[in-house]
């Protein structure tokens, strides 16, 4: 952008003649004006333009501020898979991301463009806005005892990720200084169920202690808009619903991949949709530790009430499947006898049987034809049954040698 009124209230150079300037400091260049002279100009204004070019230049001044209002400075403590599929939107989004871990990740976070500290000292010392616990939930209690607080800000906003809700809640509020904002969240997915996209997936929060001036809500409300950007479905919650409800939902999918893992589902030639989802489900539960399945359980009060619903639900099953077995097999095992019975009970004629070898003329027990109770011998002897069973004989059985 140039401009010319600085050249009006100086002395006019001497080069140029007094007829090119006007009262409106505008300039004019006749043609009778030398080439040579007009080189010189030229130069002149070069340099008195390189002069105020910066200084006028409102819309770069106007995006640098916001874009600096608008972002945050997040350090991502615990940069394994989750923190790492975290800060790829942090990245996106234009935030400034810091990292620190107990393994090295300095080459991973080099490709997603986020600084990496192997010290938390280092890292604390960047003062960012918001510390995001990435950590497992065993290992959390130990990481927060080892944060560096007064190198922090004092207003500083920590946010946790956990499975869990109630018992990092307590923790926080534990061992961080009062002056320390806190947000409980639990994004509900992960790098496998949310790897294309989080739209319309579940995102839990409870302000736990955020202060009551505007800079920091604003900026509990900007880390939150990250995920609102994202297409997520924000619902805010408190810890211990949280937890309740977790342990209906998630701690169930766990156990059930879990348990069809060690089934060893396998992919057959003739999968249904549904066999697909649950060879999809083993997948995505296999993905995560076991660390993580044994701290939902080990770290909400309700897994264990849910893990004797399971067991009782499956034996539940069972005996409905062996009940309906054991009316099957009597049926074919004593479904002769009970009908005789209940011939008998009608008054029906009931089938009389042979004894064994009368059907190849032995001598031993007569031989008798069905309805006739009072059969006898070929020879005329006794038959020796009464009433369809067999009764002693008053004549001696003869054997044939």
């Amino acid at each position: 952008m140039l401009s010319f009124s600085s050249i009006s209230t100086q002395t006019k150079p001497s080069l140029l003649p007094s007829n090119l300037y006007s009262s409106s400091s505008s300039l004019l260049f006749p043609a009778s004006l030398k080439p040579n002279k007009l080189i010189h100009l030229r130069q002149r204004l070069q340099i008195r333009s390189m002069d105020s070019k910066h200084s006028h230049d409102h819309e770069t001044q106007i995006k640098t501020h916001f874009h600096d209002s608008n972002s945050l400075k997040i350090a991502i403590i615990g940069f394994g898979n989750f923190g790492q599929f975290l800060a790829k939107a942090f990245v996106r989004q234009g935030h400034t991301v810091l990292a620190h871990s107990r393994s090295d990740y300095s080459s991973a976070a080099q490709k997603l463009g986020v600084a990496y500290f192997s010290d938390p000292h280092d890292l604390c010392e960047q003062h960012p806005e918001v510390v995001l616990l990435c950590t497992s939930i065993l290992s959390t209690e130990k990481v927060i005892q080892s944060i560096p607080f007064q190198r922090l800000r004092r207003n500083t906003l920590f946010v946790d990720v956990l499975s869990v809700k109630e018992f990092p809640r307590d923790l926080l509020l534990k061992y961080l200084p009062e002056e320390f904002d806190i947000l409980c969240t639990h994004p509900m997915f992960g790098p496998q169920s949310g790897k294309f996209s989080w739209v319309g997936l579940p995102f839990v929060y409870d302000k736990v202690r955020i202060g009551n001036n505007g800079f920091r809500i604003n900026r509990c409300e900007q880390f939150l808009n990250i995920f609102a950007r994202e297409g997520c479905r924000m619902v805010e919650m408190s810890c211990a619903e949280h937890d309740r409800h977790a342990a209906g939902s998630q701690f169930v999918t766990h156990t059930m991949g879990r348990l069809l893992e060690k089934f060893r589902l396998e992919s057959s030639p003739i999968n249904t949709k549904g066999y697909e989802t649950l060879l999809n489900l083993v997948d995505n539960t296999a993905g995560d530790s076991f660390d993580l399945y044994y701290g939902l359980f080990m770290y909400n009060k309700n897994a264990m009430e849910q893990l004797e619903r399971l067991d009782m639900a499956f034996e539940a099953l069972k005996k409905e499947l062996f009940g309906r077995l054991r009316d099957v097999c009597r049926k074919q095992l004593f479904g002769q006898i009970e009908n005789l019975e209940i011939s008998i009970e009608k008054g029906e004629k009931e089938p009389k049987l042979l004894p064994v070898g009368a059907d190849k003329g032995s001598p031993i027990g007569p031989q008798f034809v069905a309805g006739d109770h009072n059969g006898a011998h070929k020879n005329g002897s006794p038959n020796g049954y009464q009433n369809g069973f067999l009764e002693p004989s008053a004549e001696p059985v003869r054997l044939n040698k």
